[in-house]
């Protein structure tokens, strides 16, 4: 038959628990920013190969209708951010600094763009040819990068980046 301690040997027994309890979570947290970082960093990049694949004058094009000043050199430039940009997240390497042109980008993509079709990213048009018929995007997702670019910066790049290796 067994006792339970009584006393000090309870009290310490919690405080342990409690400790280690504390190291797990702590360990946890600090892993935390890595899926955001991943998922930022792969977003950015697909997009900057999507246009560069299509060709920058195509995306050019695209702003120039949009009344987007300089649309060619804006086009390099929002294709640069994306590529440079999602490679730093992806890294974790000067995300503060990467950030800051990275959500010029989306919040020039919401007001150029997005704005006019609402919050919502998906917007079921219809069924057709067994497959879905989408609506144009709102400005969801771009809220929601914006929101893990933030969360990364002010948690730090987490264990798993080229920042925490130079710290180390």
């Amino acid at each position: 038959m067994r006792v339970a301690p009584r006393g000090k040997d309870a009290s310490m027994g919690a405080r342990n628990l409690a400790i280690a309890r504390s190291r797990v979570e702590d360990s946890a947290k600090r892993w935390a920013p890595l899926p955001l970082r991943l998922m930022v960093g792969f977003g950015f990049m697909a997009h900057g190969f999507a246009k560069l694949s299509k060709g920058p004058d195509a995306f050019a094009a695209i702003l120039s209708a949009m009344n987007v000043p300089m649309p060619h050199l804006m086009a390099w430039l929002t294709i640069c951010t994306e590529l440079l940009g999602g490679l730093a997240f992806l890294l974790g390497a000067y995300v503060t600094i990467a950030s800051i042109p990275m959500t010029v980008v989306l919040l020039v993509a919401i007001f150029t763009a997005h704005l006019p079709y609402g919050f919502s990213s998906i917007k079921l048009i219809g069924f057709q040819g067994g497959r879905a018929q989408f609506g144009p995007p709102g400005y969801e997702c771009n809220l929601l990068y914006i929101a893990c670019m933030a969360a990364v910066v002010l948690s730090g790049p987490g264990p798993i980046s080229l920042t925490r290796r130079r710290e180390v």
